[in-house]
């Protein structure tokens, strides 16, 4: 009787998804080509995706042409992490964030493409398996309130949420707060964006005790100078955060010489 009703549901809802296809076609979250199914890519933009990986810096996570030789500390890190470390640990980026992924975050994150989260998560997890299998709680860099109100959603918020689901984490949304709204970072120096966010985040007086000595996966879109995920994750680590990982989207990369 049950494994008949289960078949009679996953009959109903193929009928369903069918039908809707049919009135409203799956289109690629980049270009808007219709496609096979929804959330997906289609081939042509599909290529020009740049899927980053190793080798890349240990702390960062920029990504080196070829194998860097390791430090005195036996640690192979890019020349600004040598110079002027991040606050967070580590940090790891499923995309290059250029031409091709530009329009793919810009629709999630502005044009309500929150279909998009379940792909991009995925693509998250493959980039940050280590981090996200190692975290105690996944946390989302959060919006001030104002924006939120303005643009209805989180976009590190929908990310953060798919990944605890996929590698079996919490997820700890009211961790961390913005308490003052920023103006965007986009135009902004590297010193004036880090200066832009300073002071910008808290940890909630009574979230400081699920806190305590944890390690947390900070989850955010784009990385850009990382002046952002510093600020948060210095606040975190003040606030008695054990480590403080982060795994985003996308991050610039340089263009080669």
């Amino acid at each position: 009787m049950m494994a008949a009703a289960g078949l009679a549901r996953r009959l109903s809802y193929r009928l369903w998804r069918t039908a809707l296809d049919a009135l409203l076609p799956p289109r690629c979250l980049a270009c808007g080509r219709t496609v096979g199914e929804p959330g997906r890519v289609c081939a042509a933009c599909w290529s020009g995706l740049r899927f980053l990986g190793t080798p890349c810096c240990r702390q960062c996570g920029y990504p080196f042409e070829f194998e860097q030789a390791p430090d005195l500390a036996g640690e192979a890190l890019c020349a600004a992490c040598r110079r002027s470390p991040p606050a967070f640990d580590r940090a790891r980026a499923a995309l290059a964030y250029d031409a091709a992924s530009k329009p793919l975050i810009l629709r999630f994150k502005h044009a309500d493409r929150t279909d998009a989260a379940p792909a991009f998560a995925a693509w998250m997890r493959q980039a940050g398996a280590e981090l996200l299998r190692e975290a105690d709680l996944v946390v989302p860099v959060p919006l001030h309130r104002r924006r939120l109100f303005l643009r209805r959603y989180n976009q590190a918020g929908l990310l953060a949420q798919r990944l605890a689901r996929l590698g079996g984490k919490p997820y700890a949304p009211l961790l961390l707060v913005r308490r003052r709204a920023t103006p965007s970072q986009g135009r902004l120096s590297r010193r004036r964006r880090r200066l832009n966010v300073a002071g910008a985040f808290a940890v909630p007086a009574e979230q400081r005790l699920a806190l305590k000595g944890k390690r947390v996966l900070l989850v955010d879109d784009v990385l850009t100078t990382g002046a952002t995920l510093s600020a948060c994750a210095r606040t975190l680590k003040r606030a008695g955060a054990a480590s403080v990982d982060a795994l985003v989207l996308a991050r610039v990369v340089r263009a080669r010489p």
